[in-house]
């Protein structure tokens, strides 16, 4: 049966276009997977169309450079998501679908994490499986990217991949049932090489089927 997902990608830090071919990549292990692309104005009535799950590569900021700042998703937004979750529908938030959204409590507590900083400047990163989980082979891998460091509540989710560079190591990837559906966050990757990286798009394709479970 044909599962039918929509994808939110893109911002003003983040290359709209290479996210798409990150994830068209990945969508290339996953025949059975359609995908929408579209835009966040009208979120909540994508997610009560009932895809069967939802991927958000886009921070909150809308202006990031401005004084004024913008954002998108507000408790509304984020309510209606934890909703449309907690009745089987599957949330992939993967790089900068983790940031900028501290602040929102509905949506950072269905994650059961999100993105506190990363360091100015890129660095090779190197990625880890965890051994023992589900969502991937164990493999090791590396680019140069932004690296991601976050909160996580580790107590009450299951990391599967973990990163690391000269700046330190964080938690890279994380999932967990919510309510009836399935939540996926995924850290890497910011720069084409990484988005295209053969592991990376092989670890978005795992994660994507993951919340279709």
């Amino acid at each position: 049966m044909t599962k039918r997902i929509i994808a939110m990608v893109g911002d003003f830090y983040h290359k709209e276009e290479w996210a798409v071919a990150s994830l068209n990549k990945a969508l290339e292990e996953l025949p059975q997977v359609t995908v929408e692309y579209a835009s966040t104005e009208n979120i909540i009535e994508h997610v009560q169309s009932k895809p069967d799950a939802v991927v958000l590569f886009k921070e909150n900021r809308l202006n990031p450079q401005d004084e004024d700042i913008q954002t998108w998703m507000d408790d509304e937004v984020a309510s209606a998501i934890s909703e449309y979750v907690q009745e089987g529908g599957g949330w992939v938030a993967w790089h900068s679908g983790l940031a900028s959204y501290e602040n929102i409590e509905p949506y950072t507590s269905m994650l059961k994490g999100y993105f506190e900083y990363h360091p100015d400047k890129h660095q090779i990163v190197t990625y880890k499986t965890v051994e023992g989980t589900a969502i991937t082979k164990n493999s090791e891998f590396e680019f140069l990217d932004e690296h991601y460091f976050v909160f996580c509540d580790e107590e009450n989710t299951n990391v599967f991949l973990t990163s690391e560079s000269v700046d330190g190591s964080s938690i890279a990837g994380w999932t967990h049932e919510y309510g009836k559906g399935c939540v996926v966050c995924l850290t890497p990757a910011h720069l084409e090489e990484g988005l295209l990286h053969q592991m990376m798009t092989s670890l978005l394709a795992n994660s994507i089927k993951l919340s279709l479970q």
